[in-house]
């Protein structure tokens, strides 16, 4: 089964000291022992550095350019990179539509695209309310998958 990772998981892997990055490692460790695919899709990347390179006053790590790349290189060197693909749009403006998806959680929704895109059924997030309102896909706390519960 292949599985989507948020942005957020990426952060918090990126960080030692931050309040999820154990049980972020954990959970995808739980994955890939079980065969699952982690994947990611270029938002994922995108929205990782806007994160990373902003000052921490501003809710970012303040990461170097250099020290951004690298995170950027690990998660590619780890996890299944999706590509854009033109589809991507059309399902994403029909899920905005459908939903009545407002303001910054049209980022959600495109990533509900591509996943719908690319065949995937579930997404690992931390933010597991910003997702519910997508019937078609399944969504992972990664707590529950850390403490073993099966994807």
């Amino acid at each position: 089964m292949r599985v989507l990772l948020d942005t957020n998981l990426l952060v918090a892997l990126s960080q030692p000291t931050h309040v999820h990055h154990v049980v972020s490692r954990s959970a995808i460790r739980r994955l890939h022992t079980g065969g699952h695919i982690r994947c990611i899709v270029p938002q994922n990347l995108y929205e990782f550095w806007a994160i990373a390179t902003r000052p921490v006053k501003a809710n970012g790590l303040d990461l170097s350019t250099a020290a951004a790349a690298a995170e950027v290189r690990r998660a590619l060197w780890y996890f299944r990179l999706l590509p854009d693909r033109p589809a991507i749009l059309d399902v994403w403006r029909q899920l905005v539509v459908r939903h009545n998806v407002k303001g910054r959680t049209a980022r959600e929704a495109r990533l509900v695209a591509a996943m719908l895109v690319h065949q995937v059924d579930v997404i690992l997030t931390f933010n597991i309310a910003d997702f519910v309102q997508y019937p078609t896909i399944r969504v992972l706390d990664p707590a529950a998958v850390a403490a073993g519960a099966a994807p």
